[in-house]
């Protein structure tokens, strides 16, 4: 029967998610154990690229001004073409800190033909800091980026420690809003379906990847690699850089609770544009790969809940059973969220979601708008 056979493909799916797929559902690859405190404190140069950044550059800057890093800390802000005032904000950030001298604000100038604006801006920061002297880390983050205290002094020591070339904080994200508790949770479980940071931690493992938000990356192993000049029209630009960077040394990403995400997503319309921005990028723009994946999604999340529902007999038991697999396994994101262990059971409602918005991200690249962001279209810009 049809039925039991989707059953038993489901249960085995999550069987194995659960059980080989490096335990990513625990999300036990955290910063909670200080690493051990280098010899010496080597010299960062944290680059911002920001464009209409107002509204969260300040606690951005702000936050990295109260750095308790003993080494250092040169902050290089790039101004991509804004109009709101964000180098302004920013300027105004470190002087209420009194220490302005450690802000440098790089005017962009228009993007590059084969790069993405981001990268381009990152690229421009990146210049300025060689300008300014010899940094031994880069640490790149996004202007909505708030640092604790310590998040730079953990990051420096994990990376001497472990000889990392790149060393890497999922932010935490802004979940407050009923459009982010519904999505974010799952965005960080997929990720992690996706990349296992345990796979990605593991220097014999071909397995790479990043969080965009915060990276800092040993600065003569990226000269090394030719630069961000390697992975300039990458649309998903922390993993095409983690894979860039692996093959140089090690790398490590972890969750945290030192670094988070202050941009918020009051609307379903602002999550879905965040994900299906580059959703269709992930699958390398392959209609191939847009059809297997649709369709692996279905088969791992809404068979198991449609089986419960309209099945009987085994097929209907198998599908209760997986259903509460994954309800299961999302529960640790849940708790590091701090959310009801509920929304467990809302999981292949939000895989749905998820589905409808790589269909979305397919759409818009063939109507010419993929990879869309405050009136950039970036989408296959090398080409």
């Amino acid at each position: 029967m049809i039925s039991t056979v989707i059953a038993v493909l489901t249960l085995g799916i999550w069987g194995y998610l659960l059980a080989a797929r490096g335990r990513f559902w625990l999300g036990s690859e955290r910063d909670a154990a200080r690493p051990v405190t280098p010899r010496s404190w080597p010299s960062v140069a944290a680059v911002i690229p920001a464009r209409n950044e107002a509204d969260c550059v300040g606690e951005t800057v702000g936050s990295l001004m109260r750095q308790d890093y003993p080494g250092r800390l040169t902050i290089f802000l790039v101004d991509d073409d804004s109009d709101d005032g964000t180098a302004a904000v920013a300027r105004s950030a470190a002087s209420a800190a009194h220490d302005s001298h450690l802000l440098t604000v790089v005017t962009s100038r228009a993007v590059a033909k084969g790069w993405t604006g981001k990268l381009w801006a990152v690229k421009q920061g990146i210049d300025a800091a060689e300008a300014d002297g010899s940094f031994d880390y880069l640490l790149l983050i996004d202007a909505d980026i708030v640092h604790e205290p310590d998040s730079v002094r953990w990051l420096v020591s994990k990376a001497e420690a472990g000889h990392l070339v790149l060393t890497s904080f999922m932010a935490k994200l802004r979940c407050l809003s009923l459009a982010e508790r519904s999505h974010v949770p799952a965005f960080i479980f997929f990720f992690q379906m996706l990349f296992p940071f345990s796979w990605v931690n593991r220097a014999e493992s071909g397995t790479a990847a990043a969080a965009g938000g915060c990276m800092l990356v040993r600065a003569d192993d990226l000269r090394q690699a030719g630069g961000v000049d390697a992975i300039r029209g990458a649309l998903i630009d922390d993993c095409a850089l983690a894979r860039t960077m692996k093959a140089f040394g090690p790398i490590w990403l972890g969750l945290t609770d030192r670094v988070r995400s202050i941009r918020p997503y009051p609307h379903w319309s602002d999550v879905k544009h965040m994900i299906s921005r580059s959703a269709y990028a992930q699958l390398g723009y392959s209609p191939l790969l847009l059809l297997g994946t649709t369709a692996g999604l279905a088969l791992t999340f809404l068979a198991a809940p449609l089986l419960a529902l309209f099945a009987d007999g085994p097929a209907r038991l198998m599908g209760i059973a997986t259903w509460a697999l994954m309800a299961m396994a999302f529960q640790p994101t849940l708790r590091f969220y701090r959310l009801s262990p509920v929304w467990g059971l809302a999981l292949p409602g939000i895989a749905l979601l998820y589905m409808l918005y790589t269909l979305d991200s397919a759409y818009q690249y063939w109507a010419g708008r993929g990879g869309s962001w405050k009136g950039r279209v970036q989408a296959n810009v090398s080409q």
